[in-house]
């Protein structure tokens, strides 16, 4: 019993590492993907700043408002940046759609986070994190149709509520329960991961499938 207890231990282990390093890997990805951002900002700002300059050189004050005009009208439409009422969630929905819009993923996303929550901070942002993979994923391995996610976050019925719809292609369902198609020594983690913390707080969670198109649900007491 021992023996197995220990072998069954160190499998245990060797999951939640590859894991872990999965995670790694995806932050790393995420990061990338924001630097990537920050430098195409930093190159356009450069080349603003030497537009403004040569128009004020010139005298060309009429042309120089009306640059500034546009350029405010282009910074309008850059500024899709989620502002939920809560940093961490902030953090983890801006880097998560950062990176989903990177792999030319139609997004749209709506979220509002309640100043009490009962939930920690970091198992929101677990659930969040693992939503948005999972719908990523998702449609990476679709190879027809549209590509969308799309997120909400906001309070219904006094709970908090998440919903994560995205395109889909086939989704494997046995026994009532859904199977990520993911081949790696981390099949199913994320989802196991999911339950694990609705399960902690008595919420609940909803997997729907129709038309290519995969529903999650989550509701958590506040």
């Amino acid at each position: 019993m021992r023996i197995f207890d220990l072998l069954f231990g160190r499998m245990i282990d060797r999951r939640t590492a590859a894991w872990q390093n999965e995670l790694v890997a995806r932050h790393y990805d995420e990061v990338q993907n924001i630097y990537k951002t920050m430098r195409g900002w930093r190159h356009d700002y450069h080349n603003h700043i030497q537009t403004m300059k040569a128009h004020l050189s010139l005298g060309q004050i009429e042309e120089l408002s009306e640059y500034l005009s546009t350029l405010d009208q282009d910074l309008i439409a850059v500024d899709t940046m989620i502002k939920t009422g809560n940093v961490m969630v902030d953090a983890i929905l801006n880097s998560k759609l950062s990176l989903i819009k990177s792999k030319n993923i139609e997004v749209n996303a709506k979220a509002t986070v309640p100043q009490s929550l009962t939930v920690s901070e970091v198992d929101l942002c677990v659930v969040i994190g693992n939503l948005l993979d999972n719908a990523m994923e998702a449609c990476l391995r679709q190879e027809m149709g549209e590509h969308f996610i799309r997120i909400y976050v906001g309070t219904l019925k006094g709970q908090l509520y998440l919903s994560v719809s995205n395109s889909s292609g086939k989704v494997i369902k046995e026994n009532g329960h859904y199977h990520t198609q993911k081949q790696s020594s981390t099949h199913g983690f994320g989802l196991i991961r999911i339950d694990k913390i609705v399960d902690k707080y008595e919420g609940f969670v909803n997997r729907q499938n129709e038309e290519g198109v995969f529903v999650t649900e989550v509701m958590l007491p506040l």
